[in-house]
């Protein structure tokens, strides 16, 4: 059976529109629970959830398909969510942002290391401009004294994230919620550990509105688009899945003027064309080739 040409996109937007929302939830989070403890207990939540749907799409990867999955879980959870959550205390939403924003690039390069992808002028040159539109977007908010370690914790964590999809994407084709279910029991233990060499007491939320965050970024964030995403990895290229992350500030942009009714300027306008005509190029420079080339083993 075809699948629908709009199936993809819808995919794209819908992780687009969800994660516009989910570095709001992370910081309401953090009000009540520790940091990296509060990214644990969303992973193991979203774990058992995920296990248990498995079934229902294929079951869990095995093998090969296991180890991608694990991997992808791995740095694209275990490695990222400790360094962002840690990080996303002391750094400006901003900056941020703008160091988030360097995944397409990170991720074009890592694709064309593995053999995934050819590197085009076309496609660099749309994350470039996307990423400067982010930067414009921010501009305002991102001053402030911030130390070195916590950017190069959020610069890691884009990058390991980066790599995460990268390795899914060459390993073979597999249920996405199987993957994720892997990729988030592999990384639960690994955030807990790190949470507790942090010196975090572990706790659950004290009352119902403690848990709504946590609730969400469980249920929209991990079960939700991160499924999304590792689906759209095994029917995209990598680089241009990795896009969303560009797309992603306009959308925290929009849902500020919705919901806070915080001011969208003529600086906010011009950075987010700039964000838009990025993601084009990006875009089209993947589409300017009719299919990947031939997948290496993972």
């Amino acid at each position: 059976m075809t699948r629908p040409a709009t199936l993809p996109w819808t995919a794209f937007g819908l992780c687009c529109a969800i994660w516009g929302s989910t570095f709001l939830f992370i910081s309401i989070g953090t009000d009540d629970l520790p940091a990296v403890w509060s990214a644990a207990l969303r992973l193991g939540l979203a774990a058992v959830i995920l296990t248990a749907l498995a079934p229902l799409t294929g079951g869990l990867p095995r093998g090969r398909a296991f180890r991608a999955a694990a991997l992808y879980g791995l740095f694209g959870f275990g490695v990222n969510f400790p360094l962002l959550y840690w990080a996303e205390q002391v750094v400006p939403s901003g900056l941020a942002a703008v160091l988030y924003s360097t995944i397409p690039l990170s991720t074009a390069f890592l694709a064309r290391a593995y053999g995934l992808e050819r590197l085009t002028a076309t496609k660099v040159g749309g994350a470039v401009i996307g990423l400067a539109g982010v930067a414009v977007i921010f501009s305002s908010r991102i001053g402030g004294e911030v130390g070195v370690l916590p950017l190069l914790a959020l610069l890691t964590g884009a990058t390991v994230a980066s790599l995460g999809g990268v390795i899914l994407k060459r390993g073979p084709v597999q249920p996405a919620i199987g993957a994720n279910a892997v990729g988030t029991a592999v990384s639960f233990p690994v955030v807990v550990a790190v949470s507790l060499l942090a010196g975090e007491r572990p706790a659950l939320p004290a009352d119902l509105e403690a848990w709504i965050p946590v609730a969400y970024l469980t249920l929209a964030g991990s079960v939700g688009a991160y499924v999304l995403m590792a689906w759209l990895i095994k029917s995209w290229p990598a680089t241009r899945v990795s896009f969303i992350t560009l797309v992603i500030p306009i959308v925290a942009v929009l849902l500020g003027a919705i919901v806070r009714d915080e001011p969208i300027t003529p600086i906010t306008v011009a950075g987010s064309l700039l964000v838009l005509v990025g993601v084009g190029l990006g875009v089209q420079g993947d589409r300017l080739r009719r299919r990947d080339p031939a997948r290496a083993p993972a």
